[in-house]
């Protein structure tokens, strides 16, 4: 498994560990996985467009939430593809739908900001 290998399967495993321990109502658990995904986004970024092409590979991830957190990371490098994903989770229900809707409300409004470089 090469680097960015690596970084994107470690993006995924803690976007799902931060969801599962949402779930249990554990807070300080979730915080730590999502501070461990972000990491991993921004070393995935550091290697500029070739790192985030790395991420876009999880727009077919099975879980929802894995494709969507990587869609809102990504919604200024691959808006069409990103956006296509987040609109079609805000179209269910539940935290992930939430939280696609409100990501494409701060891409509309212009504050959107997870990679503004």
């Amino acid at each position: 498994m090469n680097e960015f290998e690596e970084l994107v399967e470690e993006f995924a495993r803690n976007v799902t560990a931060q969801t599962d321990a949402i779930f249990r109502g554990d807070a300080r658990t979730g915080n730590k996985h999502a501070d461990r995904y972000i990491a991993a986004f921004k070393k995935l970024r550091a290697h500029g467009d070739a790192g985030r092409n790395a991420l876009a590979t999880l727009f077919s991830h099975p879980n929802m939430d894995v494709r969507t957190t990587a869609a809102a990371f990504l919604l200024r490098y691959r808006t069409a593809e990103a956006k296509a994903i987040l609109e079609e989770a805000a179209k269910g229900e539940g935290l992930v739908a939430f939280e696609s809707e409100e990501a494409l409300k701060r891409w509309e409004e212009g504050t959107w900001a997870l990679d503004p470089e």
